[in-house]
């Protein structure tokens, strides 16, 4: 696939998507298709078991690209339902691939710049970095449910009405994300991790991910009995099998995706 506002590299298992839209990634309808099309692809492709997303430059994403706004208006009625619906898309792209994805965070995740971040599985950050919701700066309100998802409610609604920046040390030290580190070592510490999710059974990986999102929202027994089920279907596959055996036999298991 070819991309004007994001780049994809693939390697050992791993896809590494940069948000490549200067000066400040801001995201406007072009990049966000881009992102849907790129992470649907990633759910029918064998070769790629995990996924970074990144950006270029020193910045994640300062958000939606609010120049955009009034040409959203010219279009006429059903715009802003449009605009919306591939807002929410763009995210939900994220969250609903079927593989892990890792957000390495090289600078600030403004708005939704920090709904990206969300949306996938493990949190990285440059110390460099932080988020926050300012849509109350520019006259309007927005994300509050990511943050109160995110957040506990004093400290969610604060963001929410002032448009504070909350920094990777701070959400570090509240144990938010995974890691709080220079610059420099984001990336290397990323495809780490990513290098080691993606030597995992990739059947298991799936239905782990696919677990993950759906037992977010369920009571703790239903969760339990729905991960139980999961379970009892990967037993009864080619590579749980061999896990085991290589368990066993100490040695590196080799997984055929059956």
């Amino acid at each position: 696939m070819n991309f004007k506002h994001i780049e994809v590299e693939k390697q050992d298992g791993v896809a590494i998507v940069y948000l490549n839209r200067p000066p400040v990634n801001a995201q406007n309808a072009e990049l966000r298709a881009e992102l849907i099309g790129a992470f649907d692809a990633f759910n029918d492709d064998d070769d790629v078991r995990c996924i970074v997303l990144t950006g270029r430059g020193d910045v994640f994403s300062a958000g939606a690209d609010i120049s955009e706004r009034p040409a959203i208006k010219k279009r006429g009625p059903g715009a802003y339902w449009n605009h919306n619906r591939l807002v929410r898309e763009a995210s939900l792209s994220i969250a609903d691939c079927s593989k892990p994805v890792i957000a390495a965070v090289n600078g600030p995740a403004i708005g939704a710049g920090f709904g990206l971040m969300a949306a996938c599985d493990i949190w990285i950050c440059s110390d460099n970095a932080y988020v926050s919701m300012p849509e109350i700066n520019v006259g309007l309100a927005g994300g509050t449910a990511l943050l109160q998802r995110v957040f506990g409610k004093s400290r969610a609604r604060r963001m929410f009405y002032t448009g504070m920046k909350v920094s990777a040390d701070e959400l570090y030290r509240v144990g938010l994300i995974e890691a709080s580190l220079p610059r420099e070592e984001l990336m290397p510490y990323a495809l780490d991790l990513a290098r080691e999710i993606a030597g995992k059974a990739p059947l298991a990986l799936q239905y782990a991910k696919q677990a993950a999102q759906v037992t977010l929202s369920m009571p703790q027994r239903e969760g339990y009995r729905y991960e139980q089920n999961i379970t009892v279907a990967l037993s009864n596959t080619e590579d749980a099998q061999e896990a085991q055996r290589a368990f066993l036999e100490k040695r590196r298991p080799q997984y055929k995706g059956r």
